[in-house]
Parts: C-alpha cells; structure tokens; sequence
C-alpha cells in the first residue's frame, strides 16, 4: 500500500519536459515530494469534515467518507505502554514529550480505561470540581506546550513509568519523509531502491501526486505554462473525486 517515489519522479520529468524547461534535481524533487504528500493528507480531515455535511451513498467502493477513512487508515497506529515510555518521556510536572510521529491523537488509555481528552480550560474545571473529579477508572487527559498529561485525581497524574499502571496510545502518525535516492555512476544520478523511500499514501494518490509536484516544480524552474497545466489537471482530478 505505497506509491513509488521514482515512477512519480519519472512521470513528473517527462511531463514538465526537461529538455525544454529546465530539469528537476532529485534534492529538489524531494522537496516538492514531501510537501505535496503533507498537502495531500493534512486534506483528509478537511474533507472529513465537508463530507459529513453532505448525504452518503451506501455504495462500498465509492462513498466519500468511507475512502477517506481507508486513506486515513494507513496511517493509524496503537502503542502500549513501552512505545510510550521510549518515545514519549516525562518531562516533569505529569508530563509526557510528544513523540514527533504523532498527528492527531485518538485515545489515550490508563489500564483499559479510556481517558476523556479536554482542553485546558475544562481540564482544570474537571479536575477541581467534587463531582467529576478523575479517577483510575475515569481519567482525563489534555495536551499543551509542554506534552500529554493524564491525571487519575486532582492532583494525581500517571506516566508509562507509574508503578501498577498500564498505558496505551492510539494516533494517526505523519507520513514518513520520501526520498529519491540515488547512486552517481558517470556524473549520473542513478536511483538506489535499497535506500529510497517511497510515499505512504493510498495508491489512488499517485496521480494527485504528479500534479502537486510539477506545480511546484513549475515554479521553481520559471516555467508558467507548467503550472498551469499541472493547476488544470489537478482541478479537474479534484473535481473528479468530489463528484
């Protein structure tokens, strides 16, 4: 379930016809390649939100909100208590650092017990009220610039490292940075698929892909004709996925 980082190179240099308009470096095609797979999956969840406002279909393989959460769930993980002791250390204060792989968490547990994620406003009003103050069973959690913290009673706050407590985390994580990689063999650049790294994105993104980048390629090497061509086609891919 990945796209090939060198078949989109490919297409994008024999579109933008670097005989003619200037050739595309592999450290700039990596750029461009990382910027348009960000683009493409920080899209999903505004669209996530567009699609809820309109009726589905109850047809499997083309309601948008259902190949928007099969993209989307590439990239959803769960980690148990060791993960979140490696990669999210305490901070001090109840804190938890924020692993960089995390794009939006899901839920937080504390031995199987879900915490209720809040904002800081009503995790200070939960915290200190009688009545909803959190317990083991019902934890509560909130993220600020200092990381996660989940708290088990007013002032009673867990970590992976809590004696007789398990942690979990699930998330959706970042895509994982692309690379074309290469090998220079007579002051060529020849791709090495032992070290490249191809995108994480659904498959049907390739095209998408092409699009995003030659745009961003176009600009870059000054040729507007390019960019246009790269807008167009990738209005009328857009177009055809919201239909």
């Amino acid at each position: 379930m990945a796209v090939s980082i060198d078949t989109v190179y490919q297409r994008v240099l024999a579109l933008a016809n670097k005989e003619q308009r200037g050739y595309i470096t592999p450290q700039e095609f990596n750029l461009f390649a990382n910027q348009a797979q960000m683009e493409i999956f920080e899209q999903y969840f505004y669209d996530i939100k567009e699609f809820n406002r309109t009726p589905g279909n109850n047809q499997e393989y083309s309601d948008p909100l259902s190949v928007l959460y099969e993209k989307i769930g590439i990239f959803e993980v769960l980690h148990g208590n060791s993960w979140m002791a490696a990669n999210m250390p305490n901070v001090g204060g109840g804190y938890m650092k924020m692993s960089r792989e995390i794009y939006k968490i899901g839920t937080v547990k504390v031995s199987n017990n879900q915490a209720e994620l809040l904002n800081t406003k009503d995790w200070d009003a939960v915290r200190h009220s009688p009545l909803t103050r959190p317990t083991e069973d019902r934890p509560i959690a909130t993220i600020t610039s200092k990381g996660l913290i989940v708290a088990i009673g007013k002032n009673s706050y867990v970590t992976p490292l809590t004696t007789g407590v398990s942690m979990s985390i699930s998330f959706i994580k970042k895509p994982a940075k692309v690379q074309w990689a290469y090998v220079i063999v007579n002051d060529k650049a020849l791709y090495n698929d032992n070290i490249a790294v191809n995108f994480e994105l659904h498959p049907s993104e390739e095209t998408e892909l092409v699009y995003k980048i030659l745009k961003l390629s176009g600009i870059n090497i000054k040729a507007a004709e390019v960019v246009q061509v790269a807008q167009t086609l990738e209005q009328t891919q857009v177009q055809q996925e919201k239909q």
